[in-house]
Order: C-alpha cells, then sequence, then structure tokens
C-alpha cells in the first residue's frame, strides 16, 4: 500500500474580525515551548501563513484524523496569542504581507518584486510514495491530464484583496506567476528529468531544484512524487478526497506503465487551457475531459476519475469512500462555492472570514 501524506498551509487572522495577522513566529515559538519535539509546523513565506505536515499514512482514515488534529492543534497554538486559523487559500480582506526572516525569502523578493509580494496564498500539497525515480517520472508523465480536476474539486479562493474575482481558485493564478510554475512536458525518464531541473537550476532564474515549481514533481526530501496544484480545502473531508484521488491516480498510472501503455501525449498548451477552466470555474461549470480535452459536464468528469482509478480504488479499500465523498462534494460544494454562499448570506467578507475559522476546526 502506498503512503500518503499532506501538507497544508493556513492562514492566521483576526479570530473576531478576518484580518490576515502576521504571528506565525509568535504561534511556532507557543507550538515549540508547548510540545519542545514538535515537528509539525513550520514557518512560511510571510508572518501570516503556517504550514503543518502529516505523517505519511497507509489508510485515508488515519490521515483524516491527523489533518483534523493538526488543524485542531494549530488552532489552539494561534488561540493562545490571540489569532485564530483559517483554511483559505487566498485572504478575502485586504492585506499587505510580512515577509519571513528568511535569507531564502529575502531572495526571492529580491529577485522576482512584486510577484513575490503578491504570494500569500495556501495551497495543499500530497505526496505519494514510489518505489523509484523512474517509476516517479512514469507517474508523473501519466498523470498530467487529471491534474487541473483536482484543481477544481479543491478550489477555494474565489476573494482577492477585498474583491470578487470570479475565479473559483485565484490562488492558481497568482501562484502561475512564478516562471517555472504550471503543467510539463513527459519526461520520460528519471535522467531526463533531472537533467531538466539542473538546467532550469543553471540558467540563474531559479535558486535550487526547490524552485521548480511545476504541478507534479519528484520531492527533493522524500521518496514521493508531490501533486501540488490543490488550493488547501476549507473543509478536512475535501482534503482526505483530493490525496484519496491522487493516491489512486499514481497506482493506476505506474500499473499503465508496468503494462506498457504509453503516456498522453497532450500538450502543454492543451493542459494549461484545461487549469484555466478548473480555476476559473471549479465545478460550477464545464471541466476538459482528461482524455479528450473537450468540454463535458464537472459531475461527469468527477466520476470519470473514480472509474479510471476504480481498480486502485478498490484494491486500496477506498472505492465506496471515495464516491461517497465526490457525490457529498458535487451536492454541498467545494470551499469556493461555500465561501460565495457565505458572503450571500451575510454581505460581509469579515463574516466569511470568521465563519471560515469555525469550519477550519471542523
Amino acid at each position: 500500500m502506498r503512503t500518503v501524506g499532506v501538507e497544508e498551509e493556513l492562514l492566521l487572522v483576526d479570530p473576531d474580525f478576518g484580518d490576515p495577522k502576521a504571528l506565525a513566529a509568535a504561534v511556532l515559538a507557543h507550538a515549540a515551548l508547548d510540545d519542545p519535539g514538535q515537528h509539525v509546523f513550520e514557518p512560511e513565506l510571510f508572518g501570516q501563513m503556517l504550514e503543518f505536515a502529516t505523517h505519511p499514512q497507509s489508510d485515508m482514515a488515519d490521515l483524516g484524523e491527523e489533518i483534523v488534529r493538526c488543524r485542531k492543534e494549530a488552532a489552539r497554538h494561534a488561540g493562545q496569542i490571540g489569532c485564530g486559523v483559517a483554511a483559505l487559500a487566498t485572504s478575502p480582506l485586504p492585506v499587505s504581507p510580512s515577509l519571513s526572516v528568511n535569507e531564502r525569502y529575502q531572495w526571492l523578493a529580491g529577485r522576482f518584486g512584486i510577484p513575490t509580494w503578491d504570494q500569500l496564498v495556501c495551497g495543499c500539497h500530497v505526496h505519494v510514495s514510489v518505489e523509484s525515480d523512474e517509476e516517479g517520472i512514469a507517474v508523473l508523465d501519466r498523470l498530467r491530464p487529471w491534474l487541473a480536476v483536482l484543481r477544481a474539486i479543491s478550489a477555494n479562493s474565489p476573494f482577492w484583496q477585498g474583491g470578487n474575482t470570479g475565479y473559483a481558485s485565484y490562488r492558481s493564478r497568482v501562484w502561475n506567476r512564478w516562471p517555472s510554475a504550471g503543467p510539463t512536458e513527459p519526461f520520460g525518464t528519471a535522467e531526463r528529468y533531472h537533467r531538466r531541473v539542473a538546467d532550469m537550476v543553471a540558467t540563474g532564474v531559479i535558486l535550487d531544484e526547490r524552485m521548480a515549481y511545476f504541478d507534479a514533481r519528484l520531492s527533493a526530501r522524500y521518496p514521493t512524487v508531490e501533486i501540488r496544484v490543490a488550493d488547501v480545502c476549507l473543509c478536512a473531508e475535501s482534503a482526505v478526497l483530493i490525496a484519496t484521488l491522487v493516491r489512486a491516480l499514481v497506482e493506476t498510472a505506474a500499473r499503465e506503465w508496468r503494462a506498457g501503455r504509453p503516456a498522453s501525449g497532450a500538450d502543454v498548451s492543451m493542459l494549461r487551457l484545461a487549469d484555466w477552466q478548473a480555476a476559473r470555474f471549479g465545478l460550477e461549470k464545464d471541466l476538459l475531459d482528461p482524455v479528450t480535452l473537450r468540454p463535458r459536464p464537472a459531475p461527469h468528469v468527477l466520476r470519470s476519475v473514480l472509474e479510471y482509478t476504480g481498480d486502485a480504488l478498490t484494491d486500496s479499500g477506498d472505492a465506496v469512500r471515495a464516491s461517497q465523498a465526490v457525490e457529498e462534494l458535487l451536492r454541498t460544494g467545494n470551499g469556493a462555492r461555500k465561501q460565495l454562499a457565505l458572503l450571500e448570506r451575510t454581505g460581509s467578507l469579515r463574516d466569511v472570514v470568521t465563519e471560515c475559522v469555525r469550519r477550519t476546526q471542523g
């Protein structure tokens, strides 16, 4: 059974008024004093962000419990210094980000200017174990057309600097300002992958291999593939669904590789269109079908993911829960739909944030 780990970035906010607060250093200091051995929480690019990472898990129920536990622990530590945590991929309210004191982050700001300062965005990265770099590249080459569907499922960033963007995942539009971000062409072999990353670093445009911000990549730290397209999800259940589908996609791709089936030859320009469609509309309109790259209703596309990964989901014991989670998601909506509904009901972006603080804690 492949193991899965999840990294989530959370927004630190005033629990009563919703404004982002640059208190990450204080939250981390409190967590270190409370539990000196903890290595769960980490700083991020800005002081208004807090990151946590789960342990590798083989059982999705255990993964879900850990995500919930980490969110509650983050909320507890933040509450001790007077702030809250919100699983929001962008801040609905205006914010002037505070860059963390870190040599790497200072380099980014000096190198890229305004795009760095716009990166107060919170994502969810999913790591799935692979047996080797060769298997990992075979998986990445075959996952490419399916990543936009994960974007649509996770979309949770309709607001930016106090306004409605018209996008379900505006975070993705901000993130793609990095020169190394986005979909990739097939690499074919691990050697070609590593050579491509080395060539990118050699240009001097990016600092190191960690800045190869591909939508999906080999992890630089772990024996995993790292899927990076998802917004942080408002509800922990959606994060578990994303992780479940990612593992099933990885396993399905690996089986296709072992069986000698070729990777999709989809062009990067088409994948960018599929990604834009998913970011713009989420699950509210058509997505581009991963097989045909033609418009198809979002519910049909989501169910096609279940069909495509059906054997892997069955073998891992996740088929029933994944199907139920997809139907529930289609019924209640992703984070973007929930945020927009909250604004329509309350008329206040502050109320949207404070309600999302409550929902983040379950």
